[in-house]
């Protein structure tokens, strides 16, 4: 085959669609695909060389899409290679037009889609010019001041295609990447994030183990120990996950991940924001910035295997912890996170296992045998996920996450997954009052329905189960319940497709050979012809209670409902696959019995009846000759009867019997054409009679028929659908049905029996059209020119005889005719449509009545809508009929797309992803075949644009722009389609739409006008006329939509138009993306550059544009203002002057050599760059001499190669400009902003409100300023000097924002001006900053905020050292009181904040200026102080190889709190909680000083806890528990801290320390301390479960300790010990093991004192007795292991409950923990009672009877 193929091609095709050879046509596809292929080539080539991006390379860049759409990869290697490079070039092209760029990068993506078809040696991309496209694009410096406009969707794009190119980036690639991105990663700065997600988008990690030095090798340890030590999930954090994932996967086994296994799982786990312990506080990044599922997976499923098996068992300790999260009863957020992981693991380890075992090997790195998936391993990680999985069946987000799982789990382990499967599922068929769990279980069988019936060595007694689970499933068919119903069908259908529906049973005497699961499937067998019949009652049933007469009185309307309608298509679909799959003895019986049900009925046509000819019609599909014998003559004598009265013709309302068999007949017809030739003359009579009845219902089922009857005859399609080639019918001596029993459909012997048409039956369609159409065609037309009269009722009756017609036998009729319209547009290229060959030779001889139906309906429309334009049913008949003359070939593109989506769906719900190679069943392969002939149908890209079309197009425009808005509508969505199919005929159309919107244009009425502007709205998918990527056709559109604001038929009183218009406005600005005017390929030969009639034209626009906008800006509309200040900050970015930059070696600058190891941080040789007092530039020749670096990330990590700095002042471009020097843009802005009645006007503007209490800082107008003062030096300074004064002193919020705004331009603009400059600058600022931030208010503090980070961002620190020591001056001294303190913190804060790891001696003085503050009075102030610290101790991180930093240290601030707090932990204790006396004072003073202290160390502790990449420090743990202990007034803080410092990430190395420290709180005096130890231990452990599990003397500690504590003198203590060791047990973290049982059980016994008769005055009443502690320490420990399994009982549990029964009668609190523990255990195994009762004897259950029922009051 393959052989033939390529001696035919001419070459070895990579991957051609193979569905395409077993088209009924399939030998002719070979020559036309390689006629098209070589014209692709071709013209493409011919277009790229003459530069013709647009119209030329555009155009045949689609062709080449849709050929692969029609072919695949049907092309040789090498040109799949030129192909790929091609493309490549020309997505790089720089300053492509966005549009392009992306259609050019989809298909490219579409090219390099299959890795395995070209090799690293075929194909090597260089990265670097993919790169620099991303970076221009995502990061673009311009769009946001709105000068560049991108679609949505370009991010994804561009992503993708790098994903696509990465494998075939070159060996030296790693290194350039790490080069280019290493000196971003700067932790504290945004670059961080950019470079991180760079790494992760671009490092190649597919390259073969050779090369591994070259690739991950050279970074794999320096992010692994960056992300080992980060913390508290910064959003960089998730793309390194992502990039280990990725990396694992490329390379399992060449990596060892042992040492970080524990690591991993710990962060997924924390990464699933679980809610823990008692108090429930996640911190709000973890739940924006948490990992990607699918990478989590991809990651986990890689760690899978190798000889550790360290991962499994990782994997089972993650499950077995969450398990109790998937409980039916816990719903919350994380749910739908947790369903997400459960879904996709099971599909990713089958992806693993395919790759393994059955996928071709390919170019990519094989895996290892070492490391490939044993036996066992598959048997253990199926057995670690069925417990969650069985769980999550009934879960609230619905059973389909469960049903997937199972279906990857039961391919993998069908005997481990199904019977626990079908134990849920035979009692869910029993019952009747839940039907939810029968919903649930019917989705998760459907899932697994072929492991189960294909049987196999693994799970051989499968198939048995099939009978009895579809004999129960047939309640399920149930009027009442339509959900329940709906499964029924899906699953009943899902099971007999795959398995042939054959009475086997002879065979038990026949064959001796037959295993006994064989036997026992042959006896069953017989029972098929049972459950068939009972089926058919079934719906019969149905069918009965939902007859129109019984659902709906007569006024409702009479079509279906949408459930009756859903109904109605799973019963068709159910019946026709049943009776498929049956025997031919089977079908017999099943035929009988439809037909008489059919035929002794009569029912109505709208519901009970479309159901009945349904069942019918699937009877008839499946044996056509059979069926049609029984109905065909039965209806036609029916009808023939009634009809011989000629009264009944006239009738307006027909017999119900003479309707009823009319849709009868017309539904048994829709089958194979050639049985239909033997009743033709029989039909052809009922046609004649019934085509022109009166009744509107009586034609339209005629009209019906006869659809049917000639589609049948005129389509190719496919007549069978068995699951076995060549159907049933063989004796079962030579065949055994049961052998076929699931098995997949075999792509190479298919044996499709196909229908193509025979000239018999081609030429009995061109009979009934003579016959029938012709003459309608010949009244319309004599109606249309006047010569005859024909009601409104009788010409929609001939109308739709005619749509009826085109529809059955469109596929006959050749395309439409016609001259093809020249000069639309010029090209050098051909830009001609491609035929595809379907099956169909037209016959020329005969009449096209394509053309006839054409010339009829268009004489027609002019005459309806000139003498009746209000007979809307006849206009939408014939909008209809233009649009199939347009389109129709034999199929509608919905039906396609609806057919398309289900195939996919029945493709993912029964494929077999184990295996793959499309073991597909039969049934699905063939559909797949006849879409692959319905796509080549409905293929239309690119036709030529004909005059018939033309006249079309504007017949539908005319139609668009009618009087009756659905008219109007039902052509627009025409129209739309039209436009998207003809090649450039919008730029035909557009000038006459425009006609409409003309202000000159006075008789345009109101409704021309919106149809019109709906016509350049266009709808959701198609084309939008208003923004078409071309600009010829938007100088037209938009100064016309502009101007038809003036049109007469404008008005604003109707809300439609104004709404209109918005939509218009919106969605130009929306899709509108930027481009290009005047664009021109590099390396272009002079005679051919692209001329562009356009440049002229855009000088004067945008000089005319500046002069507008400055007028703008003084307007008195907000809106005007808010646009021109934008478009004056862009065409200021626009006209900006180059600054010329030289590159340096940052070695040369410190004299300081590189050091060759890379180390982060405070170096010797970026010592320079950081803030230092005593030198900075406070001289000219300083200044000069100083060497500024702005970004703030640069010298961190390590230095670029070549750091690209500024040219001396000498070499820039010359400042302050005479008016004389500047450009004629330039003086036009010069003039603007040096007149003073403009500036007074426009700063009188900007310090107006726009929304009160809405406003905020304005990053557009901070561009304006800064723009001016960087194109303009200070020319404008003196003139707005005295306004900036004037408002600086006015303490409203506008006047105040205005001037924050003025003054953050003017310090980012000063960055090029001269020292003297910049001098006088901060001279006449700092005064005017000190005014400002003495009389800041609650509203503006946030505004100045922003205006000092803005200013400080990305400036070299010693550039600003005015403003610096301005702000250091003294910020907390008491003036303007404590708000204006705060105040002040806050601006410095944010100035300090932007200059990160660069100003170390600046926060040492802060911190030293600060410490004694620390005991403020103030609230504010003391809060303010707290999160000034936080960005204090920021830079102090311990990250892998970096220095420790020069910036101030937490641990010597922790000492030097901690000595501070003496007075605190040394106060006797028992004086703290009563009242203090007065002779204390002094002692007094020194504790209020401490705790002040301590809260403001509080608050920048919860500051901190979420923000710093580093684990808080075991001492720091002290503060608050000290807080606790002592002052009852700030419990909420500590809470809040200690709740936040708990779920910090924890290494190994500090895990005995923080044990430590929560012993010895654990042993203070204060019982709240100790209380807090638990709740701390609770969600410690939980997020950092798999770092303690290993370490075994941690566990022990951690035992201990809770232990301990059950035995507490204090209740609160004991009880929360007890939960703590409840939720330990829960998630695995402590087994309950035979030690601990006896413990608690040794403890239970202890002896209570008896209670003697009490002295009078006795004391020792209230402290309860040691000896009662224990023995409820006992019982609180029975109690936790109790209540730690909530959902199942284990094996100890009955035990356990009966020694707790013992206790009932204790004294309190005992006798209180008892009851608390039943009535739990009640509660939460009420539910599954039934099953969880087998675990206890007889005994134990009359115990229990006893106790959970409550005691009686009448004893």
């Amino acid at each position: 085959m393959k052989k033939a193929q390529s001696d035919i091609l001419g070459f070895v095709p990579q991957k051609d669609i193979v569905y395409n050879k077993l088209l009924p046509y399939a030998d002719r596809l070979d020559d036309e695909s390689n006629d098209i292929l070589s014209k692709i080539k071709g013209n493409l080539g011919r277009a790229v060389q003459l530069r013709e991006i647009w119209p030329g390379v555009l155009f045949w860049t689609r062709k080449l899409s849709t050929y692969m759409r029609l072919y695949g990869r049907k092309f040789s290697k090498e040109d799949h290679v030129l192909f790929i490079k091609l493309l490549y070039e020309l997505v790089t092209i720089p300053r492509l037009e966005i549009s392009m760029m992306q259609g050019f990068a989809r298909l490219l993506i579409n090219l390099l889609k299959k890795r395995e078809l070209l090799s690293r040696e075929d194909l090597e991309l260089p990265w670097r010019p993919l790169y620099e496209l991303h970076d221009r694009i995502l990061f673009s410096k311009t769009e946001h001041l709105g000068l560049n406009w991108f679609p949505n969707s370009v991010e994804s794009v561009l992503k993708t295609l790098v994903k696509s190119c990465r494998p075939y980036f070159s060996e030296s690639a790693t290194q350039e990447m790490l080069d280019e991105w290493r000196p971003l990663l700067c932790p504290f700065d945004v670059t961080m994030q950019k470079a991180i997600s760079n790494f992760e988008l671009f490092l190649p990690t597919t390259l073969p183990p050779e090369l591994h030095h070259k690739g991950f090798k050279l970074w794999f340890d320096e992010l692994i120990s960056l992300w080992v030590s980060v913390q508290n999930l910064p959003s960089w954090e998730v793309h390194l996950v992502n990039l280990f994932a990725r990396l694992a996967n490329d390379n399992i086994g060449y990596i060892d991940w042992d040492p970080y296994i524990p690591k991993i799982f710990t962060r997924i786990l924390r990464s699933l924001n679980l809610p823990v312990g008692t108090s429930q506080m996640i911190v709000s990044r973890y739940v924006t910035n948490a990992y990607d599922i699918s990478h989590v997976v991809l990651w986990v499923s890689a760690l899978l295997g190798g000889p550790s098996k360290q991962a499994q068992a990782h994997l089972s300790g993650l499950f077995s912890s969450i398990t109790s999260f998937f409980h039916p009863s816990n719903h919350g957020r994380w749910l739908v996170k947790l369903m997400k992981l459960l879904q996709r693991l099971p599909a990713s380890v089958v992806r693993r296992l395919h790759r393994e075992r059955y996928r071709k090997p390919t170019w990519l790195t094989p895996i290892p045998d070492s490391h490939k998936l044993t036996e066992e391993d598959i048997t253990d990680f199926v057995e670690s996920m069925m417990q969650p999985v069985l769980l999550a069946m009934f879960s609230k987000t619905g059973s389909l996450d469960a049903a997937q799982a199972l279906q990857n789990l039961a391919l993998m382990r069908p005997e481990l997954v199904i019977p626990p499967v079908l134990e849920k599922t035979y009692p869910a068929l029993e019952t009747l009052t839940e039907p939810h769990q029968l919903t649930a279980t019917l989705s998760c069988m459907i899932g697994v329905a072929r492991s189960l019936v294909s049987g196999g060595q693994r799970f051989p007694e499968g198939p048995t189960h099939m009978l009895p689970l579809l004999m129960r499933a047939l309640p399920g068919v149930d009027p009442n319940d339509f959900s329940k119903c709906m499964i029924t069908f899906q699953f009943i259908a899902t099971f007999v497709t795959l398995v042939p529906l054959v009475d086997c049973s002879s065979a038990l005497h026949e064959k001796t050979d037959l295993t006994e699961v064989e036997r026992e499937m042959c006896s069953a067998s017989a029972e098929f012809e049972d459950f068939v019949l009972q089926f058919m009652d079934r719906c019969f049933a149905l069918i009965d209670s939902s007859t129109l007469e019984q659902t709906r009185e007569e006024t409702e309307t009479e079509k279906m409902t949408h459930l009756e309608s859903l109904v109605e298509l799973g019963l068709s679909s159910t019946f026709s696959t049943i009776l498929t799959q049956c025997s031919l003895d089977i079908f017999k019986v099943a035929l009988e019995k439809v037909f008489n049900f059919a035929t002794t009925n009569i029912f109505e046509t709208r519901v009970a009846g479309r159901m009945v000819a349904d069942m019918c019609r699937a009877a008839a599909k499946c044996h056509p000759a059979e069926s049609l014998k029984m109905f065909v003559p039965h209806c036609c004598n029916a009808i023939n009867q009634i009809a011989v009265n000629e009264e009944v013709l006239n009738e307006e309302e027909l017999d119900k019997e003479l309707l009823w068999n009319l849709q009868l007949l017309s539904e048994v017809t829709r089958v194979d054409g050639d049985k239909i030739l033997r009743y033709r003359s029989d039909l052809v009579q009922v046609l004649q009679l019934t085509l022109h009845l009166k009744c509107k219902q009586g034609y339209t089922l005629a009209c019906n028929l006869l659809h049917h009857i000639l589609r049948s005859s005129a389509l190719i399609y496919p007549t069978e659908y068995c699951s076995v080639p060549g159907g049933f019918n063989q004796p079962i001596s030579d065949y055994l049905p049961i052998k076929d029993w699931g098995r997949p459909g075999d792509l190479w012997n298919l044996d499709i029996q196909w229908h193509v048409p025979s000239v018999e039956e081609t030429s009995f369609a061109f009979y009934l059209l003579d016959l029938i159409l012709q003459p309608e065609l010949q009244r319309l037309q004599r109606f249309a020119l006047g010569e005859q009269d024909m009601s409104r009722d009788d010409v929609l009756q001939s109308l739709t005889i005619v749509q009826h017609c085109l529809l059955g036998a469109g596929s006959l009729m050749p395309p439409l005719k016609g001259e093809p319209i020249p000069e639309l547009v010029h090209s050098m290229v051909i830009l001609d449509e491609t035929t595809l060959y379907t099956g169909m030779e037209y016959d020329e001889s005969r009449e096209n009545y394509r053309d006839a139906v054409c010339r009829v309906m268009r004489q027609l429309l002019h005459y309806i809508l000139e003498h009746s334009e209000d007979d809307t049913k006849s206009l939408f008949s014939i909008i209809k009929i233009i649009s199939d003359l347009l389109h129709f070939k034999g199929s509608h593109k919905q039906e396609f797309d609806s057919r398309w989506k289900s195939f996919n769906l029945v493709k993912k719900s029964m494929e077999n992803r184990l295996h793959g190679r499309k073991q597909h069943i039969r049934a699905l392969l063939i559909d797949r075949v006849m879409l692959q002939h319905e796509l080549r149908k409905l293929t239309v890209e690119g036709c030529q644009y004909r005059s018939i079309h033309q006249e079309l197009m504007r017949d539908l425009l005319r139609l668009s722009t009618s009087t009756y808005s659905q008219v109007r509508s039902k052509a627009q969505n025409v129209l739309f389609t039209a436009l998207g199919t003809y090649n450039f005929c919008c730029r035909d159309l557009i000038p006459h739409v425009l006609e409409f919107l003309n202000p000159d244009n006075s008789s345009v009425t109101q409704q021309q006008f919106k149809g019109a502007l709906y016509c350049l709205l266009g709808n959701h998918s198609g084309v939008c006329l208003a923004n078409l990527h071309d600009w010829e056709c938007i100088i037209l559109t938009w100064p016309a939509i502009v101007r038809s604001g003036l049109s007469s038929a404008m008005s604003l009183e109707k809300p439609s138009i104004v709404r209109l218009f918005d939509d218009l406005a919106d969605k130009i600005h929306r899709q509108y993306e930027t481009i290009g005017i005047d664009f021109s390929v590099r390396k272009t030969p002079t005679a051919l550059s692209q001329i562009n009639p356009w440049s002229k034209a855009i000088a004067i626009l945008s000089k005319n544009f500046l002069c507008i906008s400055n007028t703008y800006f003084v307007c008195s509309a907000q809106i005007m203002r808010y646009v021109a200040i934008s478009a004056v900050a862009g065409i200021m970015k626009q006209i900006k002057r180059p600054h010329k930059k030289i590159p340096v070696s940052p070695s040369d600058l410190c004299e300081v050599k590189e050091l060759s190891a890379i180390v982060a941080g405070d170096r010797p040789d970026n010592q320079w760059l950081q803030y230092d007092s005593s030198s900075l530039p406070r001289t000219q020749q300083d200044w000069d001499r100083c060497v500024f670096v702005e970004k703030t990330h640069w010298g961190y990590y390590c230095w670029p190669r070549k750091l690209m700095m500024y040219a001396p002042l000498e070499e820039q471009p010359k400042q302050n400009l005479t008016r004389e020097e500047m450009t004629e843009r330039e003086q036009i802005m010069f003039d603007h902003f040096s007149d003073p009645v403009f500036i007074n006007q426009f700063i009188e503007f900007l310090s107006l409100e726009d929304r009160k209490g809405k406003d905020k800082f304005s990053p557009r107008r901070f561009c304006l300023f800064k723009g001016l003062f960087r194109n303009f030096s200070d020319a404008f300074l003196p003139i707005l000097r005295p306004h900036m004064e004037r408002l600086v002193a006015d303490s409203h919020e506008s006047k105040q924002r205005c001037v924050a705004e003025i003054i953050s331009g003017l310090i980012r603009g000063c960055k090029h001006w001269s020292y003297s400059r910049v001098e006088s600058l901060w001279e006449l600022l700092c005064p005017l900053l000190r005014t400002a931030l003495s009389n800041i208010t609650i509203e503006t503090y946030a505004d100045w905020g922003t205006c000092i980070a803005t200013a400080c961002e990305s400036r070299d620190p010693r550039k600003l050292h005015w403003l610096f020591e301005m702000l250091m001056e003294s910020p907390v001294n008491g003036e303007g009181g404590s708000f204006v303190d705060a105040c002040r913190l806050y601006v410095l804060q944010g100035g300090l904040a932007q200059q990160e790891w660069r100003v170390p001696e600046l926060l040492h003085r802060l911190l030293q200026y600060l410490e004694p503050k620390l005991t403020q009075v103030y609230k504010n102030v003391r809060e303010r102080i707290g999160s000034v610290l936080t960005y204090i101790f920021m830079i102090d991180v311990n990250l892998p190889c970096t220095q420790p930093t020069t910036s101030p240290h937490i641990s010597d601030f922790t000492e030097r709190i901690l000595l501070q707090l003496k007075p605190l932990i040394e106060g006797d204790e028992e004086i703290q909680n009563h009242v203090v006396e007065e002779n204390e004072v002094e002692e007094q003073d020194e504790r209020t000083q401490a705790i002040k202290l301590l809260k403001t160390v509080l608050k920048w502790q919860i500051a901190s806890a979420g923000r710093s990449f580093s684990t808080a420090l075991p001492e720091q743990l002290q503060f608050p528990v000290h807080l606790l202990t002592h002052v009852c007034s700030l419990k909420k803080d500590a809470k809040t801290c200690l709740s936040l410092m708990s779920q910090g990430l924890l290494y190994t190395e500090q895990i005995p320390m923080v044990l430590s420290v929560l012993q010895e709180i654990a042993g203070s005096s204060s019982w709240h301390a100790r209380y807090t130890v638990l709740t701390y231990l609770q969600i410690m452990v939980f997020y950092n479960l798999f770092t303690f599990m290993s370490d075994q003397k941690a566990m022990n500690d951690v035992r201990t300790l809770v232990i301990r504590l059950l035995e507490d003198e204090q209740l609160e203590v004991r009880e929360m010990a007890a939960t703590t060791l409840s939720g330990f047990l829960q998630c695995n973290f402590l087994s309950m093991d035979t030690p601990m049982q006896a413990h608690f059980e040794a403890l239970c016994k202890t002896c209570l004192p008896k209670k003697r008769k009490r002295e009078l005055g006795a004391i020792g009443d209230t402290i309860p007795s040691a000896d009662l502690v224990r023995r409820h320490a006992g019982v609180l420990g029975l109690s936790a292991c109790i209540l730690s399994s909530p959902y199942d009982v284990p094996t100890w549990m009955p035990q356990l409950l009966m020694d707790l029964s013992a206790h009932l009668n204790d004294t309190q609190p005992i006798e209180m923990t008892v009851k608390k523990t039943l009535s739990n255990f009640r509660r939460t195994h009420h539910d599954n009672w039934q099953q969880h009762k087998q675990q206890f004897t007889d005994d134990q259950l009359l115990v229990l009877t006893d106790l959970l029922v409550s005691p009686c009051y009448y004893a």
